[in-house]
């Protein structure tokens, strides 16, 4: 790819404008969300004793799984002008889906600052892929794990993570510990009323469909180089827009890393001057594409065999 120099990428006056926020955009994006979801969870419920609850639960798992890029967004504050909303359906979206709010953003924000130097890279840094591992992540199981985990020791007053200090810490730990508190009173209301809702409807789908959000989290950065250029170390996805209103637009990962002011639903327009006007494309491809080639690359040898300082994972288009 071109050589791109951030600080004259775009005319600035074209940047603030990408990067206006709605609420009524916001709206719109996460009340469609939250609808979709209500609608699979209701028909899921209906529908529990037949074999149409077996769809259903796919659609229920990918929908709240995808809730995270919401709270992605959320943690930015981009999705609503009104930046107190965007706090609420940070903590609404990171109770669901096991993830504290405030953890999650600091970690989130340490990965902006580093992405891709390792060891200070608060979301990427961990211990080489094998092909083993690699499916672990894949498939959700070292993913929940390592969320669960987290929550644990928060609780417990344990903060080891470099990137939270100060006062980060005590926001951490008492987070988790409502977490936690919340978990448990769900969990005794579900055994108090004999309601098997909270597992059917939330967590079990929730848990077991979670390879269907790690396509999207194991292609932005796998397999590209440890280096501080946005445009060389962070990968865009080729998709459909179904994927893409699901996904919050993060397929368009290259351009977020750049402007990450820029809300969700005006980066297709940020990718278009940054990218499309230039004629010039950053590294993209498609989920399956980067699954097969990086499932093979890991059947070969373990992640540590290849090099850091260049891609090892390139679509055919882009390696000519």
């Amino acid at each position: 790819m071109t050589a791109i120099d951030r600080a004259s990428a775009i005319d600035p006056k074209r940047l603030r404008d990408l990067s206006q926020r709605s609420d009524l955009r916001g709206w719109v994006q996460t009340g469609s969300h939250f609808a979709a979801i209500g609608v699979s969870g209701t028909l899921l419920w209906l529908t529990r004793s037949s074999l149409w609850a077996i769809p259903l639960f796919v659609v229920q798992g990918v929908l709240i799984n995808y809730l995270y890029a919401g709270q992605h967004e959320f943690s930015h504050s981009t999705v609503f002008k009104t930046r107190r909303l965007n706090e609420v359906f940070g903590r609404l979206i990171g109770f669901i889906v096991l993830a504290p709010r405030d953890a999650d953003q600091i970690q989130h924000f340490a990965h902006h600052r580093h992405t891709q130097i390792w060891r200070q890279d608060g979301e990427l840094y961990r211990a080489r892929f094998t092909l083993g591992t690699y499916l672990l992540r894949l498939v959700g199981l070292e993913y929940w794990w390592a969320n669960l985990s987290a929550i644990g020791l928060y609780a417990l007053g344990r903060v080891s993570e470099p990137y939270v200090v100060g006062d980060d810490r005590g926001r951490v730990i008492r987070e988790a510990r409502w977490h936690v508190l919340g978990y448990a009173v769900i969990a005794g209301l579900a055994i108090g009323l004999r309601s098997a809702a909270p597992l059917l409807l939330w967590l079990a789908p929730m848990l077991s469909l979670k390879i269907a959000h790690q396509l999207q989290n194991t292609i932005e950065h796998a397999g590209l180089p440890h280096t501080d250029d946005m445009f060389a170390n962070t990968r865009s996805v080729r998709t459909n827009p179904i994927m893409r209103w699901l996904c919050w637009q993060m397929q368009y990962h290259t351009a977020h890393h750049a402007f990450p002011s820029v809300p969700c639903y005006r980066l297709k327009d940020l990718h278009q001057a940054l990218f499309v006007e230039r004629g010039i494309e950053p590294p993209t491809m498609t989920y399956l594409g980067f699954q097969a080639q990086i499932i093979a690359a890991l059947a070969k040898k373990g992640e540590a065999e290849y090099p850091d300082d260049r891609a090892w994972i390139v679509a055919k288009a882009n390696s000519r």
